[in-house]
């Protein structure tokens, strides 16, 4: 069965465009995986520490045949490939990928809660999953990112990054993504 995922991806140290990039193409290189939607790049002031450089975020749409398990296990590989280093809760890193959604499952363990917790609170994730998924319905809530992000209030300190996705954004393996 193949299943819809959407990712979440962050970055504030080192080379964060290059970060994001590697990232989706480790996700689409997996057998199992493939990135089918890139949103735009964001830049957002960090929340939680402040005192840290801002971060890009992207979200990603993959379709997988992953368990979900499985899928959160092949992520926490891409993050581990790019030096992910877990020290500060909210704090800098050279990655961060977050499950989002998956399909209109409802998953709550210990190590797994989709939808993502805190994603219809958070202007870096609902702007850039706006491009991709305006349409898709948060479980349980029954609204829509797109009405999500209607009633959300501040969307102050994401913006548009000035450079974007281009032909550096190769991710080849099944003739490339769709771009929005």
């Amino acid at each position: 069965m193949i299943r819809r995922a959407y990712i979440g991806l962050g970055t504030n140290l080192g080379q964060r465009k290059t970060n994001l990039k590697e990232a989706l193409i480790h996700l689409d290189r997996h057998e199992q995986m493939e990135v089918a939607q890139v949103s735009g790049i964001y830049e957002t002031a960090p929340v939680g520490l402040l005192e840290q450089p801002d971060f890009l975020n992207v979200c990603a749409e993959v379709r997988t045949s992953l368990s979900p398990r499985e899928l959160l296990e092949a992520m926490l590989q891409v993050e581990r490939k790019l030096h992910r280093v877990r020290t500060i809760r909210w704090g800098p890193r050279t990655i961060d990928l977050d499950l989002l959604l998956l399909d209109h499952e409802v998953i709550s363990e210990p190590q797994l809660t989709v939808p993502h917790p805190r994603m219809t609170e958070r202007a870096f994730v609902l702007i850039p999953l706006a491009e991709i998924a305006l349409d898709v319905v948060i479980p349980p809530t029954g609204r829509t990112v797109g009405e999500w992000l209607q009633v959300l209030g501040d969307k102050e300190g994401v913006r548009l990054h000035p450079h974007q996705w281009g032909p550096d954004l190769a991710i080849a393996k099944k003739g490339g993504v769709k771009k929005t």
